[in-house]
């Protein structure tokens, strides 16, 4: 932490935490401006126009910028080139951070440690007995820990599902995911305080919950697009051996409709879903692809018609959307959440209006 550059890092960072929380009644402001965003990114991989990821430090120009810029920063691939960690948008953090309305003497669960920066900007606001962090991948709970050891902060981090929570220092009042979520994990239900906030990204969206009794919450999506990568887990991949299935054909809804203004209504019908694209050479698209866990695949073609295979006819779920949403993108803070202990339901404008189970 006694590099050359704290000064510089020291002033951007103060620069970079006004600019974040100006026009804001937020309480992160000091947090912000106290955590060094860099010691917790020494390396994050930029990739070039042919896709190739390329590491950048702080011996390279631009790096102390890039990260005092509000910009999300890929740490970590796995060994086919996906990203599989990073640092999140800073604006992004702070809406939630702002959404989980954490006080001192609340104290928080966090799903997905990560770098260790949001650990940080918890504990150094919180108390580091009020944090707890778990993450899946134990190399990142390792250098989390010993940066923030390095920080003065020590929350009581650890490698799990963390999904399953932690009910050795439960009850939480406040539950926040940096991981994309289909639902809201049920064992984390069971770990809150009457009253608890859960913010967490569930779809492309983030939905914040106001837990009542009986494992009951209710809850609104923030207005912030979000497009967290998705939990992982320790568990194997589905088997699709033996999968019989047939082919069926439907007219299209415009592909492009998909990827855009359909994408969040479409991550709540069909949660966990994935897809794909197709384009000329020119870059016009010709196609795209959705599939789902089960092996229910659909594929639609600009111009031409629909092909769906597998238990699920997903594109049924598209034409629906569709329908429900002819014109325009759908703000993501008319969906709401109801959440019972046997069930999770999505709904938009109203809780007897459309709606998705995701559990």
């Amino acid at each position: 932490m006694n590099s050359p550059n704290n000064n510089t890092a020291a002033e951007l960072r103060a620069k970079f935490a006004a600019a974040l929380c100006e026009g804001h009644s937020s309480g992160w402001l000091a947090a912000f401006a106290d955590v060094p965003r860099e010691h917790f990114v020494p390396i994050f991989l930029r990739q070039d126009e042919q896709g190739a990821w390329d590491e950048v430090s702080a011996a390279d120009p631009g790096y102390l910028e890039t990260v005092y810029a509000d910009t999300a920063l890929t740490t970590q691939l796995d060994e086919h080139g996906v990203p599989t960690s990073s640092s999140s948008e800073p604006g992004l953090m702070l809406a939630m951070l702002d959404a989980l309305d954490a006080q001192v003497g609340d104290t928080v669960y966090e799903l997905g440690t990560g770098t260790g920066y949001n650990a940080a900007l918890l504990a150094s606001r919180l108390g580091s007995d009020s944090v707890v962090s778990v993450d899946v991948d134990p190399e990142l709970v390792r250098l989390a820990r010993e940066r923030l050891a390095q920080c003065r902060l020590h929350p009581f981090t650890f490698t799990g599902d963390g999904a399953e929570g932690y009910p050795a220092r439960a009850p939480y009042s406040r539950v926040i995911a940096t991981a994309g979520l289909q639902c809201i994990p049920p064992p984390l239900l069971s770990q809150v305080r009457e009253g608890a906030v859960i913010v967490a990204p569930v779809g492309f969206g983030v939905a914040r919950v106001v837990v009542r009794d009986h494992g009951e919450a209710t809850g609104r999506f923030l207005p912030t697009p979000a497009f967290f990568m998705p939990r992982r887990t320790t568990g194997r991949s589905p088997d699709f051996a033996g999968l019989e299935v047939q082919p069926v054909e439907r007219t299209a809804v415009p592909a492009q409709d998909v990827l855009d203004r359909l994408k969040f209504p479409l991550s709540l019908a069909l949660p966990g879903y994935h897809s794909c694209s197709w384009r000329d050479d020119a870059g016009d698209l010709t196609g795209v692809g959705l599939w789902v866990d089960d092996g229910s695949t659909a594929t639609a073609h600009v111009g031409g018609k629909v092909r769906q295979i597998g238990p699920r006819r997903l594109w049924d779920n598209v034409e629906e959307l569709a329908s429900i949403f002819p014109k325009g993108t759908p703000a993501r803070e008319d969906f709401g959440l109801a959440i019972t202990p046997d069930s999770q339901r999505t709904w938009y404008r109203a809780p007897d209006g459309p709606s998705w189970t995701l559990l």
